[in-house]
């Protein structure tokens, strides 16, 4: 193996124990607020609902917050999830009342299906104009959410106008587990896989750690970010449908916001916004602490305000710290590449 090379894995190795060490950092601070606010109120973990609201109330946005990841680490943002969400939320309730006795599992396809298409819209306007990412779908955030509400109008779905047996899915458990959070940890052990075993996941790094260099190299950039954008999409819209499933009550402001809390969980979690460093997991856990956090200040007695400047705080630090990581990074990889002249 060529010195070049070397240096090369040895910085890899770097990044991945220093990403380990972030999951671990954001796990731990999640344990931290559990235990703070049972301390506090018992009832948020002891109790049927509280154990229950843990593992539920994230499970939709991990799903949200997987794809945002995997288009950051490109090198791209998505800001249209929120909306995606919200346009296939809306036709899942559309399909249960226009074609009565359609199947569940068809919902999931079509709407899978549809939010797949979204983000293929968003991931060749990308490639193909080539206008950065955060433009592009900062227009589709507006324009999909725009269809919707010229789709939805003054009406909205409502619980009575879904079946039964899908709403059980927003709340049923299985041993005690949501069945929410299951089909969430089933997409991120998925995902986590994919990214981490498969040439096309490692590619996403490859890009989003030097996009000019991976098309050097010959890696099929185009191909790389229509599929992120499109995994990114058939998950919000996967999201669309669970969320139909846990609300019931569905209108044109379905998914209103989604996009900031998915590209803040991601970051909280590790994925940097710079691109190529990062995971899945991260992203996930770092939803869940976004969420926990938002469950568990109220309780603390911190007010509203402060709410949201904590999970500002937790967003401007993880940045800082990404920047102060790469520095160092950098720094040691001269220093190896000096000590080897």
């Amino acid at each position: 193996m060529t010195a070049p090379a070397i240096e090369r894995s040895a910085a890899t190795k770097r990044l991945r124990s220093v990403g380990a060490a972030r999951e671990f950092g954001i796990l731990l601070a999640l344990v931290l607020v559990v235990l703070a606010a049972t301390i506090a109120n018992p009832n948020f973990l002891f109790s049927a609902d509280g154990w229950r609201d843990l593992l539920l109330t994230p499970a939709i946005l991990v799903l949200v917050a997987i794809g945002q990841a995997i288009v950051i680490i490109t090198r791209n943002v998505d800001l249209s999830v929120g909306s995606i969400l919200g346009l296939s939320a809306y036709l899942t309730g559309r399909l249960f009342v226009d074609l009565q006795g359609i199947p569940i599992i068809v919902v999931f396809v079509i709407a899978v299906g549809f939010g797949a298409l979204l983000g293929l819209v968003n991931g060749a306007l990308v490639a193909f104009a080539k206008v950065p990412a955060m433009v592009i779908t900062l227009g589709t955030l507006y324009a999909y959410r725009g269809i919707n509400v010229l789709w939805t109008g003054s009406d909205r779905i409502n619980a009575s106008d879904l079946p039964k047996s899908f709403l059980a899915l927003g709340t049923g458990q299985i041993l005690y587990i949501p069945i929410l959070t299951i089909i969430a940890l089933v997409v991120l052990i998925a995902a986590a896989w994919f990214m981490k075993n498969t040439r096309g996941g490692r590619e996403f790094y490859a890009i989003g750690s030097d996009p000019a260099a991976a098309e050097l190299y010959g890696l099929r950039v185009t191909r790389r970010l229509l599929i992120a954008f499109a995994l990114s999409g058939a998950l919000s819209g996967l999201a669309g449908v669970l969320y139909a499933a846990r609300y019931g009550t569905i209108s044109s402001q379905a998914g209103a916001g989604w996009e900031l809390d998915a590209v803040g969980a991601a970051v909280i979690g590790g994925v940097a916004i710079t691109g190529g460093v990062g995971s899945v997991w991260g992203a996930a856990i770092g939803a869940v602490l976004l969420l926990t956090i938002n469950r568990a200040l109220p309780i603390l007695g911190i007010p509203d305000f402060w709410q949201r400047a904590v999970v500002g705080a937790l967003i401007i630090g993880a940045i800082v710290l990404d920047r102060v990581l790469a520095v160092r990074a950098k720094r040691r990889l001269i220093e190896a590449r000096e000590e080897d002249r």
